[in-house]
């Protein structure tokens, strides 16, 4: 079965590098926390606000180790007053049996105001 891990993570300020080093953490506590090889992955959807021009954060999942043939793209967010800015959100679509309710996302830095339901 295909399930769904959200996660998400700000950067203090549009650059290439932190959002390359953000998206890269972000991905690396969601394959980490739930067990995600690559070749369980089904594809990647990545979402930046639109205040996030700098960088694309594809390159920066395509560049962990093995993860180079994952399908991935990337997207701009809703631009929705009074939204988080600065905000890279990740949807991983992998083939797991892990049952939906325990299935671990990821949220980071000013992130974790999104779903503090689902903040450890």
């Amino acid at each position: 079965m295909i399930r769904g891990i959200r996660g998400a993570s700000t950067i203090a300020y549009d650059n290439p590098a932190l959002v390359m080093q953000e998206t890269k953490n972000l991905m690396e506590r969601i394959i980490k926390d739930n067990e995600v090889l690559p070749e369980n992955v089904a594809s990647v959807i990545i979402s930046t606000t639109a205040d996030i021009v700098s960088a694309f954060p594809a390159k920066a999942v395509r560049s962990l180790p093995k993860w180079e043939y994952v399908p991935v793209m990337c997207t701009h967010e809703m631009n929705v007053p009074n939204g988080l800015p600065l905000c890279i959100r990740v949807l991983v679509h992998v083939n797991t049996t892990v049952p939906q309710n325990e299935i671990q996302h990821i949220y980071l830095n000013e992130a974790v105001k999104l779903r503090p339901d689902l903040t450890k």
